[in-house]
């Protein structure tokens, strides 16, 4: 299981640029499989904002081979641009954010998701194999004692009459006129 984390950062002032880089802070992740991961929710201008001042976040981040910059948010105080919902995930460290325009402040919301202990991992194979070797025995001991009652079934269900009718109804119960 992953742990999960609240994660805020702020772009203002003499913090244009701040990087989330977990493993440089100490944060090892040689005991963990699935190392760090940051999921941005929320991209939100703040109040000090200069009024009507266009603010741009951008990201730098590692794609597939390289670093790659782009541009995540444009904000503007006096519009319906004060906010922005988005869901980017960043499963590489490090991940810098740089305010390119404006003075912010900017705050980023998210997670930040920690992958279990590797032990943790060995001992949920380990539940599953066990699970899927008693799921096998099951199916077999299920197999044998369904075989009887599926011959039973053929058997009452086998009746003399042409494809397609049904048998003809006793109605020996009933008086004769």
């Amino acid at each position: 299981m992953a742990d999960e984390y609240f994660f805020a950062m702020s772009l203002e002032g003499n913090n244009l640029t701040q990087a989330w880089d977990p493993e440089a802070k100490g944060a090892s992740t040689d005991d963990y499989q699935g190392g760090h991961k940051l999921i941005i929710k929320q991209i939100v201008l703040g109040e000090d904002a200069v009024e009507g001042e266009v603010n741009v976040v951008q990201v730098e981040a590692m794609s597939l081979k390289e670093s790659s910059k782009v541009p995540i948010a444009v904000l503007q105080t006096g519009g319906c641009r004060q906010q922005i919902s988005v869901d980017l995930s960043f499963p590489d460290p490090p991940v810098t954010f740089s305010l390119l325009k404006g003075k912010g402040p900017v705050h980023l919301i998210g997670h930040h998701l920690i992958g279990g202990p590797i032990e943790e991992f060995d001992e949920l194979d380990e539940m599953e194999e066990e699970m899927v070797d008693d799921e096998e025995g099951e199916e077999g001991a299920e197999d044998e004692d369904d075989e009887e009652p599926k011959l039973k079934k053929a058997k009452n269900n086998s009746n003399n009459s042409p494809k397609g009718k049904s048998p003809a109804k006793n109605n020996s119960s009933k008086p004769k006129k």
